[in-house]
């Protein structure tokens, strides 16, 4: 039986939502409070949004139909593929490819490709051919395995989509809901909840968090014919007690150890106010 517990959320700082001034309206219902000018997510509502996904997830894998992991940023791409990998579903973690779901049978003929330049490896047919057809050939695989390596052997569309951070991948969220696949996702206090089938409230940008939530859906598909399902340990032990800060957190940051993480006051405030400009520079010279 797969188990959550409030201490394991708490450490892995699943409560930290953005800077105030970064949020997102619509998340207004999910949020407990403000401290230090840092919005706390309500942990009683993830807990109850990680049952219903849980169970949701469950009843899909157990129907038949796949599970696509989906989490390109840097802190969520380690364990979007080591989960997925471990419960035997799909991932994308590189780059979320236009058409992937709205135009799969496009995505099919890369994957065929794919295929196609891999016996031609094995089979001695690049034995046939000069060195630069070779390396030509080789670095198209290359592209390829980077990008679709995670969705090599799927064919035909997933049952639910499993995301981490919709702000970011807005694409796959869009393409899931027009296919109308149900979407389970991983919503922080700067994404927007509408859409989402399945929204779970919770940090998307610690590394722990991410591999909390990552792991708690490849559970739910291993364990897709266990009765039991997922239980959850709301309480704290009398001796257990859990020391975080949640002014600490900044926009967009890499925290593994909350509990340590106590950086100056002055600095914080003049880095997180760079660090989101440049961020917003970037996001608007992509997506032009």
């Amino acid at each position: 039986m797969a188990v959550v517990t409030m201490k394991s959320l708490l450490e892995s700082g699943v409560h930290f939502g953005h800077q105030v001034k970064r949020w997102d309206p619509r998340m207004k219902k999910y949020i407990f409070a403000e401290r230090n000018g840092i919005h706390i997510i309500d942990l009683q509502k993830t807990i109850a949004a990680i049952k219903d996904s849980y169970e949701a997830v469950r009843k899909i894998v157990s129907s038949g139909k796949t599970v696509l992991f989906v989490g390109t940023k840097k802190q969520a791409q380690l364990a979007i593929q080591k989960e997925a990998e471990r419960c035997g579903m799909f991932y994308v973690n590189n780059r979320w490819l236009g058409g992937m779901l709205t135009n799969f049978s496009t995505i099919k003929k890369s994957l065929q490709r794919l295929k196609k330049i891999e016996k031609m490896e094995v089979d001695g047919t690049f034995d046939n051919l000069t060195k630069k057809e070779v390396s030509a050939l080789l670095k198209e695989r290359a592209k390829l395995e980077k990008n679709l390596g995670g969705v090599k052997d799927m064919k035909e569309l997933p049952g639910v989509i499993f995301i981490i951070d919709t702000h970011k991948e807005q694409n796959a969220v869009a393409e899931a809901i027009r296919m109308k696949i149900p979407v389970v996702a991983v919503v922080d206090t700067n994404c927007n909840p509408d859409g989402i089938t399945y929204p779970i409230p919770g940090n998307d940008d610690a590394i722990r968090a991410i591999s909390l939530f990552t792991s708690v859906i490849a559970n739910a598909v291993l364990e897709a014919d266990n009765e039991q399902g997922l239980k959850i340990i709301e309480t704290l032990g009398e001796e257990e007690e859990i020391v975080t800060d949640a002014s600490t957190k900044k926009d967009d940051e890499e925290i593994d150890d909350y509990s340590n993480y106590t950086p100056s006051e002055e600095s914080k405030n003049e880095n997180a106010d760079d660090s989101n400009d440049d961020e917003e520079d970037l996001e608007e010279k992509f997506t032009k």
